[in-house]
């Protein structure tokens, strides 16, 4: 069963139930042409209010390429293209070209503020997707439901715990890049309502018991529709929530982080021997590794940001040589290149070193001039014969967007053993970390040994891995890296060789919008 058709389907639903827009405070929710009692009539119409849940991280409107915006924002791109920027942008991965005329000098050079238009929008979008859930949530308790048969009352509860699901995901990003935010669920009112400030100790505490109180609600991996939360897709987002536990709470959770990076191993997922299909148009096909994905479908789907933004923003638009159709698009944008200190990374032999770099040189010597760095081959909009999917400037991709991957959690359970986690060995972690080591070289020549299992190995693992993929700022956060001096890069502070900048810029702040409207709120460094 086409999962994007599905969830496509679900957005045209929509446009005939809802028409959105937001409010300036965090209490906004859909406002309705039709009413809630009338929506929440039949099995089918929720599955369509949960398709746009699912979408509403990748899409920015109910028409094509973001048109009937769901929200009004500065730059009005969608969910995920404001998440890789505040994720990649300021970190050792990625460059940003056009710094002036798309805001992304205070991202780039790590010196924003609470007025940055980035900043703002990421926080608006997370909060959208978090009203969209409580609203869900709010006509799907058990007495809403009641009147159901058994078998539909069945299914409403696996909808109602992917809601809370993704939920606790955008709640999650919130938590990562803004600490300590406002709070509201769908027991709170709708209207005046002026959600709480919690701690960032709160947000963690909510995130971990909504993700076990609806175990036994998701299907497994095995039951579940491609795009859909399975049961390990949870487990995935509690291991990279005890993972950086420490950063949030000032306490470690390692022991857990291996357990649940345990859970999602034992289901059965094993790694695609060919890394290049994980990024291809027909990585949904790829369900023997990635474990929970953003679908993107050029023919209902179609965006601007997400993996379209991936593709043709790492394409030069002002090269001679390099060829658009080569990644089946029409043409590239030439928004990011990498910084010096990605490439720098790879040995010989290492496929997953998918850089252009004819006419392009490794260092940045000059910010906005695409010449200097060398550009991602990681993301196509090609399928497994090697042919474009989709007209790229008319439709966009149709190339998925993998939230969690088998290989992520391989590192993940290393780090968390080198770290003093209990429930699996240093031999295993060095099993699992030689597992994506052997996929990378296609033969063991790249393999460590034990001795070479370090923290900083796995960092650098990490950005080999799983570069562009918006885990990076998470990661150098975590090895307290992203803001001092122990590691340098390009640009970094603004420098051509890199400068420690202030701690308060290993998060972002609350929007100064945001700061008026809620008079509980308040930024802590800024």
């Amino acid at each position: 069963m086409n999962t994007k058709k599905i969830y496509g389907a679900a957005v045209l639903v929509l446009c005939t139930l809802f028409t959105a827009s937001c409010v300036g405070d965090l209490d906004q929710y859909p406002h309705t042409e039709a009413t809630s009692a009338s929506v929440y009539t039949t099995v089918d119409n929720y599955k369509a209010v949960l398709g746009k849940l699912y979408v509403a991280f990748t899409i920015a409107g109910q028409e094509k390429g973001g048109g009937n915006a769901d929200l009004t924002s500065n730059k009005g791109e969608d969910y995920m293209r404001n998440y890789f920027n505040l994720q990649e942008c300021g970190t050792d991965e990625v460059v940003y070209t056009w710094l002036e005329g798309d805001n992304m000098s205070g991202l780039t050079y790590l010196n924003w503020d609470a007025n940055d238009l980035w900043v703002s929008d990421a926080y608006y979008r997370i909060y959208y997707n978090i009203a969209l859930c409580n609203e869900f949530l709010r006509n799907a308790t058990d007495d809403r439901i009641a009147g159901f048969s058994e078998a539909e009352q069945v299914e409403l509860r696996h909808y109602r715990a992917e809601a809370r699901f993704l939920r606790a995901l955008a709640y999650y990003h919130a938590l990562d890049l803004y600490r300590n935010i406002p709070f509201v669920t769908e027991a709170d009112p709708v209207g005046s309502y002026v959600p709480p400030r919690y701690t960032a100790t709160q947000v963690f505490d909510y995130i971990e018991s909504e993700l076990q109180a609806i175990d036994d609600d998701l299907l497994d991996r095995n039951d579940c529709e491609y795009g859909r939360a399975c049961r390990q897709a949870a487990y995935a987002l509690l291991a990279r929530l005890y993972l950086n536990a420490e950063v949030y709470t000032g306490t470690e959770h390692w022991t857990e982080c291996v357990d649940y990076c345990q859970r999602v191993i034992d289901a059965g997922y094993i790694l695609e021997q060919d890394y290049s299909k994980l990024f291809n148009a027909d990585n949904h096909l790829r369900t023997n590794e990635i474990i929970f994905a953003f679908p993107v479908d050029a023919d209902h789907t179609t965006s601007w940001g997400t993996t379209t933004y991936l593709v043709c923003g790492a394409i030069n638009n002002a090269s001679d040589t390099q060829n658009p159709a080569d990644y089946g698009a029409v043409s590239g944008w030439g928004n990011f290149r990498l910084r010096g200190e990605l490439p720098a990374l790879f040995s010989e032999g290492d496929k997953r070193a998918m850089f252009y770099t004819e006419g392009q040189t490794q260092d940045i010597a000059v910010v906005e001039n695409q010449a200097y760095g060398y550009l991602s081959e990681k993301w196509t909009n090609l399928t497994d014969a090697g042919e474009a999917a989709s007209n790229t400037t008319s439709d966009g991709v149709s190339t998925d967007f993998p939230v969690f991957r088998l290989a992520d959690v391989y590192l993940m359970l290393a780090e968390a053993v080198l770290r003093g986690g209990q429930g699996a060995t240093r031999a295993e972690a060095l099993g699992y970390v030689n597992m994506v080591r052997e996929r990378a070289y296609g033969d063991t020549s790249g393999n460590i040994v034990e001795a070479q299992l370090t923290m900083d190995f796995i960092l650098d693992e990490r950005a080999r891995e799983l570069y562009l993929e918006c885990v990076r700022r998470t990661d150098l956060v975590r090895y307290n890296r992203f803001t001092t001096a122990d590691y340098l890069w390009q640009w970094k502070g603004g420098s051509i060789d890199g400068q420690a900048v202030d701690d308060r810029f290993n998060y972002y702040p609350i929007p100064a919008t945001e700061l008026t409207a809620n008079p509980n709120l308040y930024n802590e460094g800024y």
